[in-house]
């Protein structure tokens, strides 16, 4: 299992090699692919934050499916994050998970250069990680605020200036961060204030990297899914699911939102940057 603790929390278990000099665990010999089945991102790595449940896991899997080798983050649930680690190298790539608490920015630094250090390199990153609470202004502490702002915004910004070093060295990269719908338009909903201000805050934070790494060969794009409440959820059970408030008349799924992600992290989306999808059956329209 390929776990690196940024956090002291529990030892390294006993059965898992350590490579000399480092305190990491060392990565499994890879396994191989079927003659005659190059994936669209095989020979590419990939860190997913917050990539251990929900959301965040959905999207890594996918990657992995795709061909990459996918590290994650977690910040607490090392069960569930050695639970996608083992999915993603049972699909024969590489995979590994990080400890870290992406609102301290040392955190951030050592958990895209773990990443890339134990993929091999860094090509994609999706900054997913994100608290939220529901509370009217007037009963927002300025520490939930500073949580929600840096666990989304922070977090993205430090992450993104971690990992674009690395994607210079092979003039290659893509950056995708979740958004959230409406927020290409500075959309607000009561009592969420601080989640809305910061996820209107990467979007405009994308767009203008977008501009400063565009001639490197990196783009830097938005996700932005409307509700999801089951990320989890097969497409085929969504399908029988309605919501009459989109468009499309049935629930989304993590499985929606990673097909947007798949088609920017691929080389056909290379002339695309600086932009925004919504994820969202049409709701909001």
């Amino acid at each position: 299992m390929n776990l690196t603790y940024i956090l002291p929390l529990r030892p390294v278990p006993r059965n898992v090699l350590r490579r000399p000099g480092h305190g990491a665990a060392m990565a499994p010999r890879r396994r191989a692919r079927e003659p005659g089945t190059a994936l669209p991102l095989a020979g590419r790595a990939a860190l997913v934050t917050g990539g251990s449940r929900r959301l965040g896991k959905v999207i890594a899997l996918a990657l992995a499916r795709d061909g990459a080798d996918v590290a994650i983050t977690y910040r607490r649930r090392v069960r569930d994050a050695e639970a996608v680690v083992r999915s993603i190298e049972r699909l024969g790539t590489k995979s590994h998970a990080i400890r870290a608490d992406l609102t301290r920015p040392a955190d951030c630094r050592r958990a895209v250069d773990t990443a890339a250090r134990r993929l091999g390199r860094l090509d994609i990153l999706v900054n997913n990680v994100g608290e939220w609470i529901v509370k009217p202004v007037e009963a927002t502490s300025l520490e939930d605020w500073r949580e929600v702002i840096d666990s989304n915004l922070t977090a993205t910004y430090l992450c993104s200036k971690a990992a674009v070093p690395w994607m210079r060295r092979n003039r290659w990269g893509r950056i995708v961060s979740l958004g959230a719908a409406g927020a290409y338009r500075a959309h607000g909903t009561a009592k969420m204030a601080s989640f809305y201000a910061a996820k209107a805050g990467i979007v405009a934070f994308s767009k203008s990297l977008a501009r400063e790494v565009g001639s490197d060969g990196i783009t830097v794009n938005v996700v932005s899914p409307g509700v999801i409440k089951d990320p989890e959820i097969s497409p085929s059970l969504a399908r029988r699911r309605k919501d009459p408030d989109n468009a499309v008349r049935r629930v989304g799924t993590g499985a929606d939102v990673a097909a947007a992600v798949r088609f920017l992290v691929s080389d056909e989306a290379g002339f695309i940057t600086g932009d925004v999808i919504g994820v969202t059956g049409g709701w909001l329209l």
